[in-house]
């Protein structure tokens, strides 16, 4: 199986700690993939909302391909919505409501001919939690630094 990754959310690493990971599909447009196989796409704002036994992904930006011509003209940031089973949701759902967390999209990418979304169940850090992860993230590129240079 080999996974072609499209695009990353490199903010919620550093936004949130993430808990769990899940595989979603997502219902799109024919221009919107081959947008997406193009590499336009932006996940740092994006959030997911869950309601009446769904879930959407809002503000995800993905731009209008250029050869679909006038008759596909879409809003770039419309709500798409994404595909779990049932339980999966029903599940999510229940965390989401007792603990505070909240459902991040992490990265999007290509299984085999599938457009796939990985969420995050995540869990929002405090600013010293920030900056800790910032200080390790020096710290082991300092260490890896000097190793490579002896």
């Amino acid at each position: 199986m080999e996974e072609k990754i499209v695009c990353t959310n490199r903010v919620a690493t550093h936004e949130y700690f993430i808990l769990e990971k899940i595989e979603a599909g997502m219902v799109l447009d024919g221009g919107e993939v081959k947008s997406l196989r193009a590499g336009n796409c932006n996940l740092k704002d994006s959030f997911c909302v869950l309601s009446d036994g769904e879930i959407f992904i809002k503000n995800m930006h993905i731009a209008l391909y250029d050869k679909s011509g006038a008759f596909n003209v879409r809003d770039a940031k419309r709500d798409r919505k994404l595909l779990l089973h049932k339980d999966e949701i029903i599940r999510l759902q229940s965390k989401v409501n007792q603990k505070g967390l909240t459902v991040v999209p992490l990265r999007i990418y290509f299984k085999q001919a599938l457009l796939k979304m990985e969420l995050g169940l995540c869990q929002g850090k405090h600013t010293y939690d920030k900056k800790k992860s910032l200080m390790e993230k020096d710290i082991k590129r300092d260490m890896e630094r000097t190793l490579k240079i002896r």
